[in-house]
């Protein structure tokens, strides 16, 4: 967490801001003890897109530089007309009328200022986005197959072919495609395969409109405000499996994650 729904969530709230001059820049030690990887030098930069694949943010400056930024498990970018600085406020960028800030409590974001160059060579190290155009049929066959003796659920965590994804994901690709999580990924069949397509959309679609999704003390938008795909979950922290409306979840460790599923409906 954050996953997809909530990276894209947040990057629609700041696009609705740019561009954005940066007339000063501020920032705690702790950015750079634990999220920043590189120097910084952002000032009298504007940002001019927010570009996103798989988790990681793309902002875009007017120079042709890149900051990559990583939310990691409760990372967040902060937008207004004042933001008021808090203790776990890293990174505060100051325009002439609104000011964006980087907040992360467990600071286990990531940062990176690169080149365009060094910013596509690091965006190439993630697999297809789970919602890039040519995420198909045929992408995810070769996908699940890359590793036959992994359970689904593991490779569907796997950002080097999944781009996105994270757990509640891929717990719930796997409830709305019927397929149990420990499933080696050598014994889905082939007519499985378009039903975790269609489960992908499924899942992610009525995230993305709730504003993503927050567990409890986790994510937050841009607004500060939680998002509502809680709604929507069908066996990931549920007591009964919302598909049947009648089986008990049951949770597993798969992979050191909490891993849910329906004995009912998923084999």
């Amino acid at each position: 967490m954050p996953e997809l729904p909530e990276v894209e969530t947040i990057r629609l709230q700041l696009s609705h801001y740019l561009p954005l001059k940066i007339e000063k820049m501020s920032f705690t030690p702790q950015l750079k003890q634990n999220i920043l990887h590189t120097k910084l030098d952002l000032e009298k930069k504007s940002i001019i897109e927010i570009k996103r694949k798989g988790k990681m943010l793309d902002f875009i400056f007017d120079d042709g530089s890149h900051l990559l930024s990583h939310l990691g498990m409760t990372g967040t970018w902060l937008i207004g007309e004042k933001i008021k600085s808090g203790k776990h406020t890293h990174l505060t960028l100051s325009g002439a009328n609104h000011t964006l800030a980087y907040d992360d409590p467990r600071r286990f974001g990531h940062m990176y200022y690169y080149s365009r160059t060094e910013a596509e060579a690091k965006l190439a190290e993630l697999g297809l986005d789970l919602t890039d155009p040519d995420f198909n049929l045929e992408y995810l066959v070769h996908a699940i197959k890359r590793f036959p003796d992994r359970a689904l659920k593991v490779t569907l965590l796997d950002q080097k072919l999944f781009a996105g994804s994270g757990n509640y994901i891929a717990n719930e690709i796997c409830a709305r495609a019927g397929i149990r999580p420990t499933r080696k990924c050598r014994l889905v069949k082939k007519d499985e395969f378009p039903k975790i397509l269609k489960a992908i959309t499924e899942v992610l679609a009525p995230a993305l409109a709730s504003g993503g999704t927050t567990f409890q003390g986790g994510y937050r938008d841009s607004s500060g405000e939680k998002g509502q795909g809680v709604d929507h979950l069908v066996v990931f922290y549920q007591k009964t499996c919302q598909l049947c409306q009648k089986t008990q979840v049951k949770k597993i460790i798969l992979a050191q994650r909490g891993t849910y599923y329906c004995p009912n409906c998923q084999k």
